[in-house]
């Protein structure tokens, strides 16, 4: 089927860099820094790149401008080296960042805690309130916060806005977002429920809405991420009411490497009788798990090849994520009581038509189906992908973190 008439982020019909201007997005990880200059108008990524493997003597460097790569191996010695590596290149490579009028920088930062319920405005205190919130996501905040102490100093003359992935999931109701464990403890140590990639989801239900030319006050959705990490989300009215990660992003859904729900004694039973330290656990469980520990294989193009030659745990991994990922949306249809619209998005929900009918198979009964021929293929654009007789329209919804970034940054500053 083609994409729905009339969709899509249209190009500006102003200049590259829009009529008011563009954003930086900045995406600061342990090891790395992903960036894009984004029109937050048009929503097409003016430029693009990233810096790998930081810290080490062969870091590689990539950027992205006017359908031109450019490539740099060498040394980078820390975050504050990658930025000024990357402002480098605009300024060689282009686009100069001046004539593309950058209006904010906006970073992504993965856990806002309980403290952060919508993107800020970044200050000393802000900074200080993430640093705060670091054992709540060890691998991830410190690095955030670098890229943030390290832009501001080379970009001090341009407002800095924090995006949280938790943010969306701050509606979650107590029954959803508290686990039964004991009060005290959950309160005193900041134990509940979080959520991740609400960026994403938020994105996609809101996307769904202009899509279809339907309100999103009415709109009951599951949105499903399904990436290397994978998510789920129950959507009402625009407004998360469930999601299946938990205080940190291991909970949920099978993924590429992380086991998604296990009974917690097992890290017990693993601690008592494997005699595993705590690290090896944490290990075990978010980097040599899921797809991978179930079949050495985490790109889900090559677990098809597998599963096509006949190997038997290649085709065991492959039901086991889609049994959970089917648990999940039946448990999400009960949450909502009717499901308008289930959405599928990221690299393997935009890319992998096995997985999406396969999560949808049997499913008749409840008013979900996949059309063969519409499911076909990869989604570069909005699409649906269910029968017409269904009640709940099934789409593929490419997802754009980057532009709902700039997009909320620009709001924080110069709200209409």
């Amino acid at each position: 089927m083609n994409p729905v008439p009339g969709v899509g982020d249209r190009p500006s019909t102003h200049s590259a860099f829009g009529a008011h201007g563009s954003v930086l997005v900045i995406n600061s990880g342990s090891s790395s820094v992903k960036y894009q200059l984004v029109n937050p108008v048009g929503g097409e990524a003016i430029a693009s790149g990233l810096v790998e493997r930081i810290g080490e003597s062969d870091s590689y460097v990539r950027h992205t401008f006017a359908g031109n790569r450019t490539e740099r191996t060498g040394p980078v010695a820390d975050h504050g080296a990658a930025l000024r590596a990357v402002l480098a290149l605009f300024d060689e490579v282009g686009p100069d960042l001046g004539e593309a009028q950058v209006v904010a920088v906006g970073h992504r930062v993965v856990h806002g805690g309980a403290v952060f319920a919508e993107p800020a405005l970044v200050d000393d205190d802000v900074v200080h309130a993430i640093e705060e919130i670091s054992p709540l996501a060890p691998l991830h905040n410190p690095a955030n916060v670098r890229g943030i102490q390290v832009a501001r100093e080379l970009l001090p003359d341009v407002p800095h806005v924090a995006v949280f992935d938790t943010a969306f999931f701050q509606t979650l109701p107590d029954a959803a977002s508290t686990y039964a464990l004991d009060r005290e403890v959950a309160e005193k140590h900041g134990v509940r429920r979080y959520g991740f990639h609400g960026t994403s989801h938020q994105y996609v239900s809101g996307k769904v809405s202009r899509v279809l030319g339907r309100r999103l006050s009415d709109l009951n959705q599951i949105v499903l991420h399904l990436g290397n990490g994978a998510s789920a989300s129950a959507v009402r009215g625009g407004v998360a009411v469930e999601t299946s990660m938990g205080m940190t992003p291991l909970e949920g859904l099978v993924m590429g490497t992380r086991t998604g729900d296990i009974d917690p004694a097992v890290i017990v039973h693993l601690h008592r009788n494997a005699g595993m330290s705590v690290d090896q656990i944490d290990d075990l469980l978010n980097r040599r798990s899921g797809l991978k520990g179930l079949a050495g294989q985490n790109d889900f193009r090559e677990l098809h090849k597998l599963v096509e030659a006949g190997d038997e745990a290649a085709k065991k991994a492959f039901d086991v994520y889609i049994h959970r990922l089917r648990k999940y949306i039946g448990a999400y249809l009960a949450v909502l009581g009717r499901v308008d619209v289930i959405a599928f998005t990221a690299g393997v929900g935009e890319n992998d038509a096995l997985v999406r009918a396969a999560a949808c198979a049997g499913l008749e009964g409840l008013g979900i189906a996949v059309d063969p021929a519409r499911n076909e293929g990869s989604k570069k654009e909005p699409t649906i992908i269910s029968p017409d007789w269904t009640p709940t329209l099934v789409m593929v919804v490419p997802t754009n973190e980057e532009l709902a970034i700039a997009r909320q940054a620009v709001a924080l500053i110069a709200p209409e």
